[in-house]
């Protein structure tokens, strides 16, 4: 078996499937389901499976939220994390992908990973900088966009495929190193009653942002929030003529 020792952060945010609301120039999360942000849940799918073919030996699951993120990170130790950290932070929106970065690497020093897995954006903020911020703050290399991680038997390094515009990147890295996962990566399991149950019974550690000396005051304010405008309905013409000028004069397009 490989030694790698695996770090997935995972955030929870309001379930991909719950059709958005805005009240108050904000979106409504009172009483709304939340869940494992769904690339988070392809980073710790990605891990358990590398522990599974006997390529990591470890995987430690990190979130950075309220008292309520621990149930995410039940749901990673479910899945097949072996423990987790719970950096708490009172309302995790006003922290910003850099203070969490700056946390992420305040845990990857004390921890020495070999590979961090992240997921490629948060579906609530769709920021995709955290990754690419720890990267650099570790000066670590960064495989982003991940669709397949092949590690070596050796332990000495990974090949990973990457979605690009143009198709596909294929990059070899030594460790350790960042991964940012994408959709084609894998699809996510779902934790069987008995793990959830052992779950219950798997180290979960609260730790405070201070211990890793990170000012957590806000920079970044969310001034409003708002709905798009509702699409008008449309209309069926009865000749060209009709639809270019109805183009320049109404749509203004040409």
């Amino acid at each position: 078996m490989a030694n790698l020792k695996i770090i997935v952060p995972v955030k929870r945010v309001i379930d991909y499937t719950v059709k958005i609301r805005v009240a108050g120039g904000k979106v409504e999360t009172n009483n709304v389901k939340h869940s494992m942000n769904p690339f988070d849940e392809i980073a710790v799918e990605e891990a358990v499976k590398m522990k599974e073919a006997n390529k990591a030996k470890e995987i430690v699951a990190v979130s950075i939220g309220p008292a309520k993120s621990q149930e995410t990170l039940r749901t990673a130790l479910a899945m097949g994390a072996d423990r987790a950290i719970h950096v708490e932070v009172a309302d995790a929106d006003t922290v910003n992908p850099l203070q969490v970065a700056k946390i992420l690497k305040g845990i990857a020093d004390k921890e020495k990973p070999d590979l961090m897995i992240l997921g490629k954006q948060a579906i609530d903020d769709d920021a995709a900088q955290t990754g690419p911020m720890l990267a650099g703050l570790l000066g670590w290399p960064q495989a982003t966009f991940a669709s397949k991680i092949q590690i070596d038997e050796a332990a000495k390094g990974a090949t990973v495929t990457r979605e690009i515009d143009g198709g596909m990147d294929v990059i070899q890295t030594p460790f350790p190193f960042i991964a940012t996962t994408d959709l084609r990566l894998n699809v996510p399991r779902y934790a069987s009653l008995p793990n959830i149950m052992k779950a219950k019974k798997k180290p979960l550690v609260k730790v405070k942002p201070s211990e890793y000396g990170v000012d957590l005051t806000p920079t970044l304010k969310i001034v409003s929030v708002a709905e798009p405008p509702t699409r008008k309905g449309g209309v069926k013409v009865d000749s060209v003529d009709a639809l270019i000028d109805k183009l320049k004069n109404e749509a203004k397009v040409l």
